[in-house]
């Protein structure tokens, strides 16, 4: 029964677990937290008692700070908060979508894309959706990414890239490698005798993305199999950048490389 005590109180009040949050930085006192929120006595005081008498946090002379216990659940509640943000930030891309194939070590950690968004553009827009992306790419340092879906103008934007001597990893799936082994073999062959890039071959997947040191763009189908060629998920933090690295590390692991065709 105290443990549901305790989950209500952080839950069904989002002043209550506000409270909590700004003690765990620094002791206020009541006059501080009133003005924190811009609130009343009469509204502030009651949440502050039942977080008193929860041992949530505690009170020396004026001072309101959070306790060792208090603390130790923000630590555990935090990463569950950011989990639900990062879902509820862009709810209808990850209901729309096809996830199967995105591991569920990935899955558990998309707390890391909370502040990415959901660049959408409409059929008509598309052109200039796609050149925002190949203008990001174009000023990175490195690029990792893995391609379920063929576009016409990547084979000469990669072959572009290797003349530049921009480190490329890149993994395609088996349908995609086979159309651009029998319709761009110069440019494939180019590609993988430039000194700083690696091509590898993995069986269908339904997911695209693109990582580099800047930023982040995943694209995915529709959970009815069909591509999504409208909506990417874009970040720029480190967090979302390290999610793409790691994700890409994991489908590499189970690809085979190509050296020559």
């Amino acid at each position: 029964m105290k443990s549901k005590g305790l989950l209500s109180i952080l839950t069904f009040s989002e002043k209550r677990k506000d409270i909590l949050f700004l003690l765990e930085e620094k002791p206020c006192t009541l006059s501080d937290i009133k003005d924190y929120f811009n609130v009343s006595s009469p509204e502030i005081s009651p949440r502050i008692k039942e977080m008193l008498s929860s041992n949530l946090i505690g009170k020396t002379d004026k001072i309101y700070k959070i306790t060792p216990i208090g603390r130790a659940i923000i630590t555990s509640f935090r990463p569950f908060l950011e989990m639900i943000e990062s879902i509820e930030n862009n709810e209808s891309f990850w209901e729309e979508h096809y996830l199967g194939d995105i591991p569920q070590s990935m899955l558990d950690k998309l707390r890391d894309l909370k502040d990415c968004e959901v660049v959408s553009d409409s059929i008509e827009n598309i052109y200039e959706s796609h050149k925002t992306f190949t203008e990001n790419i174009s000023k990175s340092s490195y690029i990792k990414g893995i391609s379920s879906i063929f576009i016409p103008t990547y084979p000469d934007f990669v072959v572009g890239m290797a003349e530049k001597n921009v480190p490329t990893s890149l993994i395609l799936t088996e349908n995609v490698f086979s159309k651009v082994r029998d319709e761009h073999s110069e440019k494939l062959q180019y590609y993988l005798e430039s000194p700083h890039t690696e091509l590898f071959v993995i069986d269908d997947v339904k997911i695209a993305f693109v990582v580099t040191d800047i930023f982040f763009s995943m694209s995915l189908f529709f959970t009815s199999g069909a591509y999504d060629p409208r909506d990417d998920l874009v970040g720029y933090n480190p967090s979302a950048i390290k999610w793409g690295s790691d994700l890409f590390d994991y489908y590499k692991e189970r690809s085979r490389q190509i050296t020559s065709i």
